[in-house]
């Protein structure tokens, strides 16, 4: 599987998030945006992370939020918010977080594929860094390798 679907109206810059929960939220309103997910795909994702914990911080400043395959998924999509200020999540190492994806997938067989070709963005170790300092969605498109659809 190649990277989801990242289309503009799923990228947010420099937002403001009181906590993790708002910028978790802030990246499902985004996959809604997108067409990706319903509007409650964002409570899915927090309740993943309120049940197993900040396992969703997948390296420092990076956090990759999503839910199980289920009604709230629409298409697969990709979502990415960057932060003003940066957010901890409660993770003992990789916290604090100024970049929140937010991963829609429609189908179990799909998602690990899916997180893998997220993950392998990231094999640049500037990506993150590149990230959290773009400032439109055009940058974030091209680090990411995104494909405007």
């Amino acid at each position: 599987m190649t990277l989801p679907p990242l289309p503009e109206s799923a990228i947010v810059i420099a937002a403001e998030a009181a906590d993790w929960r708002a910028a978790v939220t802030l990246a499902g309103e985004a996959l809604a945006r997108s067409g990706a997910a319903r509007v409650g795909y964002s409570g899915e994702m927090i309740r993943m992370i309120e049940e197993h914990g900040p396992y969703v911080v997948i390296a420092p400043g990076l956090a990759l939020a999503h839910a199980r395959p289920g009604p709230e998924v629409l298409a697969d999509g990709l979502s990415i918010v960057t932060l003003a200020e940066p957010v901890d999540f409660g993770h003992p190492y990789n916290d604090p977080v100024s970049v929140v994806l937010g991963l829609a997938v429609r189908t179990s067989s799909e998602h690990l594929a899916a997180v893998a070709a997220v993950a392998n963005v990231f094999n640049d170790s500037s990506a993150i860094a590149d990230l959290a300092a773009a400032t439109s969605a055009d940058e974030v498109q091209r680090i990411m390798g995104a494909v405007e659809v």
